[in-house]
């Protein structure tokens, strides 16, 4: 096990309750590690931060992606009807359905739609999974550049090589380990401090250019990165011009207009403190993260009222 430092702590009427643990990286303007703690250089798991990789690597392989479908791509839907509605089109433009997509049924992270399906008697689909955006685009992708579209899932299919390839371009590092993703997907350990330096590239990149349009749809459209009331959109809303795309396993990188990237790695997998502790290493790192003041802390309840809060941890 790399070593861990303490991150951030749970207080309850004034007692530390839990502590979570992990790593964290904040990127100078320039790209150079301005915060290092923990393990930042060791491998870890993107998750679903590796997803504006991936959409980069459909855009470079033809998907006829822009703005909100392009968001959607590199986002983690919460399976409302104009999520929905948007995969299907971007589907529909490869000449494909529902049925083409590898990702496994589930229900719509959205507690509101998922309530209304379940009174209507409908069930889990595929289309409401967080990754159906992803895996609509990689479709799409396959389709635009003539590549078999049963077999899209696969490591060595040409459009995941692709997806590798643009992972280790962006990061600067090769893949460490090769996982399969929650969703299926091929996924391509990095270390924290290459994973910021790949989210810092799409931000900083020329106007026009691919890697650019992904930030720019993602910051545009944060609706689709998410949806209604996730943190990755309230945090883009709150810091215009930011990108910010979380994980599973407690994973979360942001990355500011200023050039300024974080990415942290939580070891027991709560994301609940991951924003915090993002906003805790850009502060330290220079950047500007007033607009987020909302997000350095979140409430602990109970009885239904604040008691307490998480908070991160500040570097001894």
């Amino acid at each position: 096990m790399p070593e861990l430092v303490p991150l951030a702590e749970v207080v309850r009427s004034g007692f530390v309750e839990s502590v979570h643990f992990g790593s964290a990286v904040a990127l100078a303007p320039d790209g150079t590690v301005a915060v290092a703690r923990g393990a930042v250089d060791a491998p870890v798991l993107p998750r679903s931060s590796a997803k504006p990789f991936q959409s980069l690597a459909c855009l470079l392989s033809g998907a006829d992606l822009s703005g909100p479908g392009l968001a959607i791509a590199a986002g983690s839907h919460t399976g409302e009807e104009f999520h929905v509605r948007l995969v299907a089109d971007i589907l529909a433009g490869a000449g494909l359905g529902f049925d083409a997509l590898g990702c496994p049924e589930d229900w719509p992270e959205d507690e509101a739609t998922r309530h209304t399906l379940i009174r209507a008697g409908l069930r889990a689909s595929r289309e409401r999974m967080n990754c159906s955006g992803k895996h609509a685009a990689m479709l799409a992708a396959s389709v635009a550049s003539g590549w078999e579209t049963a077999s899209y899932l696969d490591a060595d299919h040409p459009l995941q090589r692709r997806v590798r390839a643009v992972t280790e371009e962006l990061s600067g590092e090769k893949a460490a380990h090769v996982a399969v993703d929650g969703c299926g997907a091929p996924l391509f350990g990095l270390s924290l401090a290459g994973l910021a330096r790949a989210v810092r590239a799409l931000v900083v990149a020329e106007p026009g250019t691919p890697q650019r349009a992904v930030a720019d749809a993602m910051r545009e459209h944060p609706e689709y990165v998410g949806g209604t009331g996730h943190v990755n959109t309230s945090l883009m809303r709150a810091l215009p011009g930011a990108v910010a795309k979380g994980g599973a396993e407690g994973v979360l990188v942001v990355a500011l207009a200023s050039g300024h990237a974080a990415a942290v790695k939580v070891i027991d997998g709560s994301p609940r403190a991951t924003s915090a502790i993002a906003l805790a290493a850009l502060r330290a790192a220079g950047g500007d993260v007033a607009g987020a003041a909302d997000f350095a802390t979140v409430p602990v309840l109970g009885g239904g009222r604040p008691v307490g809060e998480i908070h991160a941890l500040e570097e001894k």
